[in-house]
């Protein structure tokens, strides 16, 4: 009946639209897709229709068997990795095929092709920060570096390329019928597309925001409202003594250009989002062996982000998430090893103004003379359109991505970003090599390949060792440099060299027994280095800290406890005073209602509780009463995060940024501490929901949509789950856990994973959102390594043949 429903859903969505507002006139003839013999009717069935298939593929040396579990996970078996790989590109194809090459499309700024002009800035955006121009040159340093890496991206890419060969027009995903278009041919450098769009996606910066902020309020608000260290930080690593000297650094006169205010400024992510990951010793787990336990927060889609997999040769057997269009397991474990990663928020994006000579832009002002700029003639095609032609100016730096042309509208103002995932580098070395890694020596060798986005890599071992790593490729500065917009002309405000590999934020079985992050600071404060981010955080953290310093013996259950643990310490430290402090004038009988269950609560943001959306909603509605008043104007600036806020209306209630300057009285924090709660009443009365009724889950709304999210049909809404921003179970509305996993490193591997969605990218087939129900719910599947002798709960195998 499920799929009954779905299909009937899914006749009702192309007969309105299909796909970022595409209207009826762009979609293919409608006769093709109901074609009997290509249409979407092929696109009904599940995966684990052939028990047993035999499949010829060329370039293989060797036969390779592939079994699939009650999952659909696939686990291959190879006799070397040239081969493995190239099965591996052909497995995820079968799978993943669309969503591989979409993503990338989106991340080389190419969606226009299938979906038309509503993507064209998307892709202009794409453009002008240099993605192309980046996987450009990791390319080029990997043929020069490391031609093994490469050889095997390519084996990867002739897998892909197989599937697609093979593939019959009724086969195609379904996407590609409702787009109408054909796929592409992998290679290499759509592999470092997909990888510099996960350093995209997880390298923010504000550093025009902040220099907003500046230039309206001034320094001394920039120093109060923004604690570069604050009080109470919890961070990833604290040490006494790092043992080591700061490479020296020369800090210049800090003459900021006068940029005035930036109208328009690139989105940033939104902070309170992240990962969390920690290894805990043997010495306070039940068994005695060592654990690690990661949980990524990303975009919630369909299908998922991650894809399930084990990876064997003779040499090394590996299982955990891949990432479609990536090479090996990214986070997982093998015989020896585990592994798990989390953000590591750094500023690695800069800013700078950019001074040309003339209109033309072929010369730019850089230590008192002018020296060439070079230009990339972006031509961007636009489905059923003339090509749309984009001149992108780069300097030393890297790319104008702010000119008259793009977000400054007409103004001649240039900002150049420089970045450090533009530069060459191999990140995919570090996975292939941790997939194959045996102790902590090969670990630290296998991440020193790693540059961005900048990871804290938790490890745990067989042997019961456990370590933390913060790994990246992170520039020295001095104390301030790259927090505001910088003038490119000035030498003295470039980069000073780069922090070295033995001077990393690292810890090796520390005596409390544990190490962890959360993407929270990475140093105590004392670290030789300037480290500087906008998005750190404050409270998954300190809550993980302070459950992992009272556990003992603990458990796999325990740990997978603690990953679904719900309690909102943020609530915990600020909503007694919030109660306290609202005035009276604002407890009237229609409001008043709404206050009990703020008073009974115990703080677990549970998903059939009331208080956990009144307090989300009064918290929201204080922020933007506040910050309105501050920028009545809207412009782009930078806010001050939730933990220093709350500090501040607790502990200086009379500071300057709490006075209207609407009104002519001096308001402290209490007063938008009653505006807020005014909002939230009016907010919760719209909704019409009783106070009796209403519910965390309903309010918060998780909802896993599809990559086009226009196509409802093949997504799920209102996913029954607790949670929260800031809270360890990160769940939001659109964001969360997108793979939770747990090993225990025993002479018996324990594993235990899941993630929301399924390993099918169909949405006809039985495994596209299979597990979802699973991950809400709190459940895990059990993950552990098979052997290739393993019969049991097979789903169905295939054994791939050299052709």
């Amino acid at each position: 009946m499920k799929y009954i429903g779905f299909f009937i859903s899914l006749m009702v969505t192309l007969l309105i639209a299909v796909g970022l507002s595409i209207n009826l006139a762009g979609l293919p003839p409608l006769a093709s897709i109901f074609d009997p013999f290509r249409g979407f009717w092929q696109n009904m069935t599940s995966e684990d229709r052939n028990p047993m298939e035999e499949l010829d593929l060329e370039g293989l040396m060797a036969p390779v068997q592939v079994k699939y579990d009650s999952n659909l996970v696939p686990h291959i078996f190879a006799e070397n990795e040239a081969d493995l790989f190239r099965v591996q590109g052909y497995v995820t194809a079968i799978h993943r095929l669309w969503q591989m090459e979409f993503q990338v499309r989106a991340a080389e700024g190419r969606l226009s092709e299938v979906v038309g002009e509503i993507a064209l800035n998307h892709d202009r955006e794409m453009r002008r920060k240099g993605l192309g121009f980046g996987a450009e040159n990791k390319l080029s340093f990997l043929e020069k570096t490391d031609p093994e890496t490469l050889s095997l991206m390519k084996a990867y890419a002739d897998g892909v390329n197989a599937y697609i060969r093979n593939l019959s027009p009724g086969d195609l995903p379904i996407e590609y019928k409702l787009l109408d278009y054909q796929p592409e041919p992998w290679s290499p450098f759509k592999t470092l597309i997909f990888l510099m769009n996960m350093a995209e996606t997880l390298s923010g910066d504000r550093d025009l925001a902040y220099s907003n902020f500046r230039n309206l309020f001034g320094e001394s608000w920039m120093q109060q409202l923004f604690p570069e260290y604050p009080e109470g930080t919890r961070p990833v690593v604290s040490k006494e003594n790092w043992g080591f000297q700061r490479e020296p650094v020369t800090v210049p006169q800090q003459n900021y250009p006068d940029s005035g205010l930036v109208s328009s400024v690139l989105p940033d992510k939104e902070p309170g989002y992240g990962s969390n990951n920690w290894a805990v010793s043997g010495s306070k787990t039940e068994s005695g062996y060592a654990m690690l336990a990661n949980d990524p927060h990303l975009a919630l889609n369909l299908p998922s982000l991650w894809y399930a997999i084990q990876l064997s040769t003779p040499d090394y057997s590996v299982k955990g998430a891949s990432l479609p269009g990536a090479l090996g397991v990214i986070i997982g474990f093998n015989e020896r090893i585990a592994w798990g990663t989390t953000n590591a928020d750094r500023d690695v994006k800069d800013w700078y103004k950019i001074t040309f000579k003339d209109e033309s832009r072929k010369e730019y002002l850089y230590n008192g003379q002018w020296i060439q700029s070079t230009t990339r003639l972006e031509r961007i095609k636009i489905k059923g359109q003339q090509d749309y032609l984009d001149t992108v100016v780069y300097t030393h730096y890297g790319p104008v991505v702010y000119d008259r042309n793009f977000l400054m509208e007409g103004k001649p103002t240039d900002f150049a970003l420089k970045w450090t995932a533009l530069e060459g580098s191999n990140e995919q070395r570090t996975f292939l090599r941790l997939n194959q890694s045996r102790d902590h020596d090969d670990f630290l060798e296998a991440i020193a390949s790693y540059a961005a986005p900048a990871q804290n890599f938790a490890f745990a071992d067989i042997d019961g060792n456990i370590a933390m790593s913060v790994q990246g490729k992170f520039p020295i500065k001095w104390t301030g440099q790259g927090k505001y917009l910088m003038d490119g002309s000035d030498p003295d405000f470039e980069w000073q060299g780069w922090i070295p590999q033995e001077h990393q934020v690292r810890e090796f079985n520390p005596d409390r027994g544990f190490v962890m992050s959360a993407n929270q600071h990475p140093a105590s404060e004392n670290y030789p280095y300037y480290v500087f981010a906008n998005e750190f955080e404050y409270f998954r953290n300190r809550r993980i800290q302070a459950r992992l310093s009272e556990m003992q013996a603990i458990s796999t259950a325990d740990m997978m406890a603690l990953q679904l643990d719900n309690f909102d310490l943020h609530a915990s430290e600020i909503l007694p005073y919030m109660l306290e402090n609202l005035d009276s004038s604002y407890q009237t009988p229609l409001n008043q209602k709404w206050i009990p269950p703020l008073q009974s609560w115990d703080f677990d943001a549970g998903a059939d509780i009331s208080a956990p959306a009144i307090f989300t909603s009064w918290w929201r509605n204080l922020q933007s009463a506040l910050f309105g008043s501050w920028n009545p104007d809207q412009q782009p600036l930078v806010y001050p995060n939730k933990y220093v806020l709350s500090r501040l209306l607790q502990q200086e209630p009379s500071g300057p940024w709490f006075d209207d300057p609407s009104t002519t009285q001096q308001e402290q924090s209490g007063h938008w501490i009653g505006k807020g709660f005014e909002r939230m009443v009016e907010e919760m009365e719209a909704l019409g929901t009783p106070v009796d009724s209403l519910t965390w889950a309903d309010y918060k709304g998780t909802t896993l949509a599809h990559i086009i999210p226009n196509l409802e049909a093949f997504g799920r809404k209102n996913i029954p789950i607790g949670g929260g921003k800031n809270i360890v179970n990160a769940t939001s509305d659109d964001w969360g856990p997108g793979w939770r996993m747990v090993v225990e490193m025993g002479p018996e591997i324990q594993a235990f994973g899941i993630y929301p969605g399924g390993q099918s990218g169909n949405p006809g087939s039985r495994f596209y959102d299979n597990m979802i129900d699973k991950w809400a719910s709190g459940d895990y599947v059990k993950m552990d390594l098979k052997d290739s002798e393993e019969e049991e709960g097979l789903l169905f195998k295939t054994l791939f043949k050299p052709e």
